[in-house]
C-alpha cells in the first residue's frame, strides 16, 4: 500500500462521514465494504471464559463511612466511648472503594447479625 493510501485511510478514520460514503458507494457497486481499521471496540458481552482468568486476584474492599480531620494530640485524649464526629449526615451514601480507587456509592445494611453494603450508585472514571 502506498503512503499516500495510507494517509487517506487515516484521514478517513479522523471522518466518519467519509468513511460512511465509501461504504455507501461500495454497496452500490457490489462491493463489500472495507473493514474497520483501529484499535479493536470492547464487547459488552464478554464470555465468561475471558473473565476466569482474573477470578482468583484478591483485592481489598472498603467502604467509608466518613471522614474526620484531628490533631495527634486529640487523638491521644480519646477514650472508650468518647464520639469523633464524620463529615457524612445519617442516611448519606458511603464511598466504596476496591484496592484504594472509589468505584461506587452505597447504603449500609444489615445482614443477620452482621453489617453490611449495598450499591446504589456505580462511579465511571474516565481514563484518558
Amino acid at each position: 500500500m502506498a503512503e499516500e493510501d495510507a494517509n487517506l485511510e487515516l484521514s478517513e478514520l479522523d471522518n466518519p462521514e467519509a468513511t460512511e460514503g465509501n461504504a455507501e458507494k461500495s454497496q452500490e457497486d457490489g462491493e463489500a465494504p472495507p473493514p474497520q481499521q483501529g484499535p479493536p471496540v470492547p464487547d459488552e458481552f464478554t464470555s465468561v471464559q475471558d473473565l476466569e482468568a482474573v477470578y482468583d486476584i484478591p483485592v481489598q474492599v472498603s467502604a467509608v463511612l466518613g471522614k474526620s480531620s484531628m490533631q495527634v494530640s486529640q487523638i491521644l485524649k480519646l477514650g472508650r466511648g468518647d464520639i469523633v464526629e464524620l463529615d457524612r449526615k445519617v442516611g448519606e451514601a458511603i464511598d466504596i472503594y476496591v484496592n484504594n480507587r472509589l468505584v461506587a456509592r452505597g447504603e449500609v445494611v444489615v445482614v443477620e447479625d452482621r453489617l453490611g453494603i449495598t450499591m446504589t450508585e456505580i462511579i465511571k472514571e474516565d481514563r484518558g
